[in-house]
């Protein structure tokens, strides 16, 4: 498919057709990055442990964040100084 490269303020830019949008999963944003140059539109990638600052809280206020896994102590603990 041709698009026309169009004049938009000080820039320039193309309209994709929504179809196209959908069919990739693109919504209200995109990563855009140069690759072999080409200009690739893309998905944005999540942040590693995005929304787990959150998670952690809500899960505190529920009174959930009980250790899942006992205490344990190796037997040469008892004789390290801190």
């Amino acid at each position: 498919m041709k698009v026309a490269i169009r004049r938009m303020g000080n820039s320039q830019g193309v309209l994709i057709p929504k179809p196209l949008l959908v069919q990739v999963g693109l919504e209200r944003e995109a990563e855009m990055v140069i690759e072999k140059g080409c200009i690739v539109l893309r998905r944005p990638q999540e942040k590693a442990r995005e929304g787990w600052a959150e998670a952690s809280r809500k899960i505190a206020e529920a009174e959930d964040d009980k250790l899942v896994w006992p205490e344990f102590t190796n037997d040469e603990d008892a004789e390290l100084r801190w």
